[in-house]
C-alpha cells in the first residue's frame, strides 16, 4: 500500500494512530495524538479514510465508554455467609422460667406453675405450627425434671414434631429443641 506524509493511518493489532511524518522504504515513522514517534513497517499500517478521522469511528469517546461497559463483568453482591453451624439454630426460644411468664408467683401452688408452663408451651407450639416456624426451643431449666417429663409428655402427643436436648454449649442440660415437620398432617 502506498502511504505518503501526513497520511493519517492506524497500527494492526494495537490501539494505536498518528499521522505519518517520514517514509524510508517499508519502515514508515508516525507520530501518534500522544506525540510520539514510532517506527513500524508498511504492512503493519491501515490507512484512514479522509471521512473517517481519529475523532470518529473507533476513537470516538462514546463507543470506547461502550465498549468498556460491555467488557466490565457485574460486580457480585456481597453476600452474608451463615456459617453451617448457625443455620440449624433454632428461630425461636421459648422460656418457660416461671418468672419470665409472671410478675409475681407468691401464692401460686406448685400445681399452678406447672400448669401455666405447660399451657404456654402448648400455646407456643400451637402458634409455631401454625406459622410454619421449623425449629424452636423450650428452655425448662434443669431443677427436679418434672416439667422436662411434663414436656416430654406434651411433646409425644404430636405427630409432627421431633424433640431432643438442646444445644448444651449454649444452654445446658435445661433446655429441649423441637422439630417440627412442615408437609405433615395433623
Amino acid at each position: 500500500m502506498a502511504f505518503k506524509v501526513g497520511d493519517s493511518v492506524m497500527v494492526l493489532d494495537e490501539n494505536l494512530a498518528g499521522i505519518v511524518k517520514n517514509i524510508a522504504g517499508n519502515e514508515i515513522s508516525i507520530e501518534t495524538e500522544d506525540g510520539f514517534l514510532l517506527e513500524f513497517n508498511s504492512v503493519e499500517l491501515v490507512l484512514v479514510s479522509d471521512d473517517r478521522k481519529m475523532e470518529t469511528g473507533l476513537f470516538n469517546k462514546s463507543n470506547i465508554n461502550k465498549i468498556l461497559s460491555e467488557k466490565e463483568q457485574p460486580k457480585r453482591k456481597n453476600v452474608n455467609k451463615v456459617r453451617a453451624k448457625d443455620r440449624y439454630e433454632p428461630t425461636m426460644e421459648v422460656d418457660l422460667h416461671i418468672h419470665q411468664l409472671v410478675k409475681s408467683y407468691k401464692g401460686m401452688s406448685n400445681h399452678d406453675m406447672l400448669t401455666l408452663q405447660l399451657d404456654t408451651a402448648r400455646h407456643k407450639l400451637d402458634w409455631a405450627i401454625k406459622k410454619r416456624i421449623q425449629k424452636l426451643v423450650f428452655i425448662h431449666g434443669v431443677g427436679e425434671g418434672v416439667l422436662k417429663m411434663e414436656l416430654d409428655y406434651l411433646f409425644g402427643r404430636y405427630n409432627n414434631i421431633k424433640f431432643y436436648d438442646a444445644n448444651y454449649q449454649k444452654y445446658g442440660l435445661g433446655a429441649t429443641e423441637i422439630y417440627i415437620y412442615q408437609n405433615t398432617s395433623i
